[in-house]
């Protein structure tokens, strides 16, 4: 069963309990049917500024960034349970509200779409690929 772990600021009205569902739902679509875990930020564009310029030293407002759990440096300790972290999603709502503007779809749509992205990204999916 997949575990999905959303946090996000509170000033951001996402609907948490529709995000879990349907990334749950995606990955059991993609065949990860194990016990995984993964985890979903919502953040504001001065933690994503800053997300993207400690990891990606690239210092740009990102709209989603995906991080493998195996991509940490250094040590890192696995609880001693039989889970597998997929990773993690950071989407930066900011983004996500201007770019649903622009394109003329919903935020909650939006924000599912940029979710979704990152879990392609921590399934091993880039841009060049087709999915």
């Amino acid at each position: 069963m997949i575990k999905v772990l959303v946090t996000k600021q509170s000033n951001y009205p996402v609907k948490v309990p529709a995000i879990k569902k349907k990334l749950a739902d995606f990955f059991t679509q993609k065949g990860i049917v194990s016990d995984a875990e993964v985890t979903v930020a919502i953040v504001g564009e001065k933690k994503m500024k800053e997300i993207g310029a400690k990891y990606l030293k690239d210092g740009k407002l990102h709209n989603v960034l995906s991080f493998v759990a195996e991509d940490v440096k250094g040590k890192f300790v696995y609880p001693p349970d039989d889970k597998i972290r997929l990773g993690e999603i950071i989407v930066c709502y900011p983004v996500a509200v201007k770019e649903s503007i622009e394109e003329g779809v919903l935020i909650d749509e939006r924000v599912y779409e940029l979710i979704e992205h990152g879990a392609l990204h921590l399934l091993g999916f880039h841009h060049e690929d087709q999915v």
